[in-house]
């Protein structure tokens, strides 16, 4: 297993284990990270975005990574996310499929793919199966996403 590899299961590790601080030291102070949920963040959003998700899975979020893959610039792994969606108290289970760049042995780029229309019909039920593959539905995602970190980071 290579540096960048074992950042990247460091990472994960964090992640399963609730450490949002490990997590951090594992990005470049320049991170940007892309996601379908938030769209783009940027440095200390980042940071702030997953203290606010690990903080409200109140230590019930379950993180399931494997087939971590990484030369000297780029890496990519799977995880699977098993949580409860805390607006509609509804069990989630998000498979991802994660893409890094590397730059001075830290994550510089983090994209996390997945499939936005599963993962409403989990979260949002009949409401997700109806509307969850619109742009519009989509767009009301992040920007709740986007407000809930606005609120959190305002909150600290």
């Amino acid at each position: 297993m290579n540096s960048n590899e074992k950042l990247i299961e460091k990472f994960y590790s964090a992640f399963a284990n609730a450490d949002y601080k490990t997590m951090s030291e594992c990005y470049h102070p320049k991170i940007h990270f892309i996601d379908p949920a938030f769209g783009l963040l940027k440095e200390e959003q980042v940071s702030d975005m997953w203290q606010m998700l690990l903080l409200r899975s109140k230590g019930t979020l379950k993180i399931e990574f494997f087939n971590i893959k990484a030369d000297d610039f780029t890496g990519s792994a799977n995880w699977v996310a098993t949580y409860k969606f805390s607006r509609t108290n509804r069990n989630v289970i998000n498979k991802i499929a994660a893409e890094f760049v590397f730059q001075d042995g830290l994550m510089i780029k983090h994209t996390d793919n997945f499939d936005v229309w599963k993962w409403s019909k989990q979260a949002f039920g009949i409401t997700g199966l109806l509307l969850g593959w619109t742009g519009f539905f989509q767009d009301k995602i992040q920007d709740q996403a986007l407000l809930s970190l606005r609120k959190f980071q305002e909150a600290k």
